[in-house]
């Protein structure tokens, strides 16, 4: 771990900083072109997203975690819901409180989409040597840290 007391922000440290975002940005959008194939829209896919990969919600825990406010989340789970993809249950502790669960039909829905995104990725790493994916692989276990704060 770097010295906190260590400027952070020599030119090197900003220069490969921007480059990583810009990368990690165009990434991001190459993968998602195949999410139209899930026929729901990005901000449906992610409150699913976090739901599957995160657990049960409610509406405000949604709505912080994907930084809206309350009624925005509020008409994408009912969207969800027409849908068959998400549903709410009373919390057993407090039966004031609903949370939201991704049913099997979403979580089936976004693995699938996962999938799709996994398989453009690798196919535009076959055009990669060996070695340059062994680079990659060892970023993305960095790149992981990083976000961990490890």
């Amino acid at each position: 771990m770097p010295d906190p007391s260590q400027d952070a922000t020599t030119p090197e440290l900003l220069r490969t900083a921007d480059r990583l975002h810009s990368a990690a940005l165009h990434l991001l959008r190459w993968v998602r072109a195949v999410d139209t194939a899930s026929g729901l829209s990005a901000p449906r896919l992610s409150v699913l997203s976090v739901l599957v990969f995160g657990g049960p919600r409610t509406v405000g825990e949604l709505a912080a975690a994907e930084q809206v406010r309350p009624p925005t989340i509020t008409r994408l789970v009912q969207a969800l819901e027409r849908e068959g993809l998400v549903r709410r249950t009373g919390d057993r502790r407090d039966g004031r409180i609903q949370r939201i669960h991704a049913t099997a039909r979403g979580r089936t829905l976004l693995q699938a989409g996962r999938q799709r995104r996994i398989d453009r990725l690798a196919s535009g790493l076959e055009r990669l040597s060996p070695d340059e994916r062994a680079v990659l692989d060892r970023a993305a276990v960095l790149l992981t840290r990083v976000v961990r704060g490890e």
